[in-house]
């Protein structure tokens, strides 16, 4: 009996206290601060304003260490939208670890502010947390990762800053393949020093998760045959995606949309670095030329490793909907940003271990035209597919050859690719399809152009059969060999003027 009425004169004084709370009180998520490109300017700690968690967590946050973010309490439409899930618990709260609270992250839009990741939450399902303070320590709020990328020409020492002492961390070692991510927290700063004259090339305070390079990485030129190489490396990918007999889709390939949470990460994590020195040179130079890296840049973010697994876990769990069975996750890869006139050689992926896989657009802008996406469905016909930031295209990627040979008309566009295959096996491509997958849209019967040339996911091509879709192709391709895709990436790119034997410098 003592037990309970201690507890309802501590809810009682609680609920009565709740009108006089320290931190700012908003009823709408537009009034939470948004810079001059309506992204949040700042990161958060939001809960409810009402009942006994207005005062136990604005008490508590007098004793914590928030790590940067700016306490606002939320009321009405806004704690509906953030807390509608919690709205029971948040009443009969007795400590302040039984209230709902998220950190919101500064960089994402305010039309994606509503829908933060469930690990963004108090006490959320992949971690308890004892206390304010652990969960303000966090990597729902405070913790986050930081990765460092050495491009200065010489190895560096790293070292952690606190005040005016350094502690040296590790090796600085120099390109992509030395990127070093490390778990800190918003506020820490670090430094990187020649450590042979003690001259300091990057002193840099963590605000976000994010990457940062000191210098950037050159791309070098060299004279080559450029027709010929895309001749004999697209009559390599023909020849590559013969060897799938596996599929999973009726065409190869499918559209979709983000889950909201999940793109709020993603634009947060590219906002905040979207500019050098956090957005680099990717490293061309070695790999070949399906990038044309020799006539347009081609910038990179690496992203730290704890985001990827939220971001491929959840997506994990789309892809899987898509092909009908358990896969597992073999790779992340981006952000990769594609700069005016880019351009990416039609390819499959690797074999063993990319069956099925996404393109994500994370961001574009100031395009003048659209950007699509060339897939060949398993009859190999061309499809054009026109993405949207948040826009997701299911693929089947080591069997549906897939590029962009059209330049880039204008602006940016920034893409991840995620991948997986069925669970621990490597030869799935040899093997028949299972009882119940979706039959090959061989046959669509007579095909014709209905629309404008230039019109894309919009049903430009009209066939008899319906289930093609609306992405296929206004030019009406159909490849039969390598050459065919040759002759695709010579008739949409820019014209050669010299003759057809003379070598190309790298424009």
């Amino acid at each position: 009996m003592m037990t309970r009425l201690l507890k309802y004169l501590t809810i009682a004084s609680l609920s009565c206290s709740a009108g006089a709370l320290n931190s700012k009180v908003i009823s709408n998520l537009a009034d939470l601060p948004f810079d001059e490109n309506d992204h949040l300017s700042a990161h958060i700690l939001a809960f409810p304003a009402s009942g006994p968690c207005g005062a136990l967590v604005d008490a508590a946050i007098e004793d914590t260490f928030l790590y940067g973010h700016t306490p606002i309490a939320v009321e009405g439409e806004a704690a509906e939208k953030l807390f509608a899930e919690y709205s029971s618990s948040e009443q009969s709260a007795v400590t302040v670890t039984d209230c709902p609270a998220v950190c919101l992250d500064r960089g994402v839009d305010s039309s994606l502010v509503a829908y933060p990741l469930p690990e963004k939450y108090l006490n959320n399902e992949s971690h308890e947390h004892d206390t304010f303070a652990n969960f303000m320590a966090s990597n729902a709020c405070g913790r986050v990762e930081y990765g460092f990328i050495n491009y200065s020409g010489k190895d560096l020492a790293l070292y952690w800053v606190n005040q005016n002492t350094e502690t040296y961390m590790y090796p600085f070692l120099q390109n992509e393949r030395n990127t070093r991510f490390t778990s800190t927290f918003i506020g820490h700063t670090f430094r990187a020093k020649d450590p042979e004259t003690g001259e300091v090339l990057l002193e840099h305070t963590v605000e976000s998760n994010g990457v940062i390079g000191v210098g950037n990485h050159v791309n070098h030129h060299r004279k080559r045959d450029i027709r010929k190489e895309v001749r004999n490396t697209m009559g390599g990918e023909w020849r590559k995606h013969q060897l799938v007999k596996r599929t999973f889709s009726a065409l190869g390939f499918d559209t979709g949309r983000l889950p909201n949470d999940v793109f709020g990460s993603m634009r947060a994590f590219y906002y905040n670095n979207r500019a050098p020195p956090h957005r680099l040179m990717e490293e061309w130079d070695s790999k070949g030329l399906y990038v044309n890296y020799w006539e347009t840049d081609c910038n990179f973010i690496q992203i730290p490793w704890g985001l990827k697994f939220i971001w491929q876990e959840r997506l994990k769990e789309v892809v899987q909907e898509w092909v009908g069975e358990e896969i597992e996750q073999t790779d992340l890869y981006g952000m990769r940003q594609y700069e005016t006139g880019a351009r990416l050689l039609t390819h499959v992926d690797r074999i063993n271990t990319h069956a099925v896989s996404l393109i994500v657009n994370v961001a574009q802008g100031n395009l003048t035209e659209p950007w699509t996406v060339e897939v060949y469905d398993h009859a190999d016909r061309l499809h054009e597919v026109v993405m949207e930031p948040g826009t997701i295209v299911y693929y089947e990627s080591a069997k549906a050859l897939h590029g962009r040979n059209s330049p880039l008309a204008g602006g940016f566009y920034t893409n991840l690719f995620t991948h997986y295959r069925p669970i621990n096996d490597p030869e799935w491509y040899m093997k028949e399809n299972p009882e119940g997958t979706p039959e090959p849209l061989i046959d669509v019967g007579k095909c014709e152009l209905v629309g404008k040339p230039n019109e894309y996911s919009q049903g430009a091509v009209k066939c008899e059969n319906d289930a093609i879709g609306p992405h296929l192709s206004p030019k009406m391709v159909t490849a039969r060999s390598g050459d065919d895709l040759y002759d695709l990436w010579l008739s949409v790119g820019p014209s050669f003027e010299d003759d057809e034997n003379a070598l190309s410098d790298e424009l």
